[in-house]
């Protein structure tokens, strides 16, 4: 498991890469993780791409518990982003877009980059590494 994590100044993005092998306890501490780097940055949008996931192998309850808690990025009333590309991964985050919808109203998923840009508006996003 790894995760990255990638900041646009100019239009207050976050993007979060996981690489890897998804499981409960990783999702979770990635949840984490997330959350502190958006208010680290005082975030006003996000994008969660899981393309270089591996496999999959989060309970759909852990989904369900991380779309009841808390958001990461706390501006209720701002698209984010969750890019999906594996048919099983689209699925699950879509139960996650569902489960969550109250407190994410403006949470989209979708299956590439590029969708993701045009969901939020940018076009030419510049992304500097975060430690």
């Amino acid at each position: 498991m790894e995760f990255r994590f990638e900041f646009d100044a100019q239009n207050k993005i976050l993007l979060s890469r996981f690489e890897g092998r998804l499981t409960d306890q990783s999702a979770a501490e990635f949840y984490e993780a997330l959350r502190k780097r958006a208010a680290a940055t005082e975030a006003s949008l996000g994008i969660v791409d899981f393309s270089s996931t591996i496999e999959f192998a989060i309970s759909s309850e852990m989904i369900r518990q991380l779309a009841r808690q808390k958001p990461a990025l706390t501006a209720i009333g701002r698209p984010r982003v969750i890019v999906a590309p594996q048919t099983h991964a689209f699925g699950l985050f879509r139960m996650f877009q569902i489960e969550g919808e109250h407190t994410r109203p403006l949470l989209q998923v979708v299956r590439t980059m590029d969708e993701a840009y045009a969901a939020l508006g940018v076009q030419s996003p510049h992304f500097e590494p975060l430690e």
